[in-house]
């Protein structure tokens, strides 16, 4: 693990929790799971006990990049890389990786989002012990693959072949078959029913050679755009440069430009209690909830009545009555109000934009 780094991507909008996330504060700067802590500082916290705070790079837009200093001052500065536009995850990965190789080209590097919930820390922890250990010694790419509980069709899914394992540790890895884009539900049922489908959780390990040799094959345009100097990375002027070439990399997602077309990438499927907090609908799924099925996320005076299934946030300095709701979610903020009906909660996000028409989605 003296090699091992982790990269926490925390750029994004988070349009699907306005009005709470916006684009002034995100919801990984927000206490969005109701456990008294930004998601962003829960992501943090979960990986020190992995490596040291000098081997934990926060991958950011340049705008946020004062608020993750404000949120986590124990990461040096310079392990805040500063993204001057949202091109999605391809490009982030490859400019983390070269600036990896750069300060340690032995470097293994495990990537993921800042917005998870993992509650079996410990299971978690001896995974990405094994699979840091796995990538240091095979020029493999591995993710962890969440075990489906439910026909969900708002996560990609994995297939892995059962004939074709490898134990690192305590750990089996599995090839990849392939990879599959949010199912119907139907689809759903089938994956589920297979046994050889996990979720996509976008939590990836790999050495920094291995991802560079994989972006040097499948995206060859998103390297040359970032190495055209590459001398730059580590030194000081690497923020001008990237502020310069980044822009004017391909809008992708890893997924495609890599993860769907490399051969040597394995999954280690995880039972570990994760969410990947996306929705309002997912923090009422892992919610606290009262007799009726409430998740009621405020600290002031409330009084609610005749309410089921439903989640409900306010400010704290709110005084709040609700009576006969059912199946809704409502989100009150200073500058907005959000009343909706949780089965349609895959709407916010486009009816948000149709609102508001003016912002970038994460």
């Amino acid at each position: 693990m003296n090699h091992a780094y982790i990269v926490i991507m925390a750029g994004g909008i988070g349009s699907r929790f306005w009005p709470a996330s916006t684009s002034e504060t995100p919801k990984q700067f927000l206490d969005i799971s109701g456990q008294g802590q930004s998601l962003l500082r829960l992501t943090y916290e979960r990986f020190r006990p992995l490596v040291p705070a000098e081997r934990i790079l926060i991958l950011t837009h340049a705008d946020y990049a004062q608020r993750v200093q404000d949120e986590l001052p124990e990461v040096p500065a310079q392990n805040i890389l500063k993204e001057p536009s949202r091109n999605n995850t391809a490009p982030s990965v490859a400019y983390a990786a070269l600036h990896l190789q750069a300060r340690d080209p032995e470097a293994t590097m495990l990537i993921a989002p800042s917005d998870h919930i993992i509650e079996k820390t410990s299971a978690f922890h001896a995974m990405v012990k094994d699979g840091l250990a796995f990538v240091a010694n095979e020029p493999a790419i591995l993710t962890l693959g969440m075990r489906p509980s439910r026909p969900d069709t708002g996560y990609g899914y994995i297939q892995y072949n059962n004939n074709n394992d490898r134990l690192a540790g305590n750990s089996l890895m599995f090839k990849v078959k392939q990879f599959t884009e949010k199912p119907d539900l139907k689809t759903a049922q089938r994956f589920l029913a297979s046994g050889d489908f996990v979720w996509n959780a976008g939590i990836f390990m790999f050495s920094v050679a291995t991802i560079l040799s994989a972006f040097q094959e499948e995206a060859p345009t998103i390297y040359a755009q970032l190495t055209q100097d590459p001398d730059v990375f580590g030194t000081l002027e690497e923020d001008e440069y990237i502020e310069r070439v980044y822009p004017d990399t391909p809008n992708i997602s890893i997924d495609y430009a890599i993860m769907e077309k490399v051969d040597s990438i394995y999954t280690l499927p995880a039972q570990i209690g994760w969410s990947d907090l996306g929705t309002w609908g997912s923090v009422y799924e892992r919610g606290e909830k009262d007799d009726k099925g409430v998740v009621v996320q405020h600290e002031g005076r409330h009084l609610i009545e005749d309410t089921k299934r439903s989640l409900l946030r306010f400010p704290k300095e709110k005084t709040v009555l609700i009576k006969g709701l059912e199946d809704y979610i409502v989100v009150d903020t200073p500058d907005a109000l959000l009343i909706y009906p949780k089965a349609d909660e895959q709407q916010i996000k486009a009816d948000r934009k149709r609102l508001l028409s003016d912002e970038n989605d994460d």
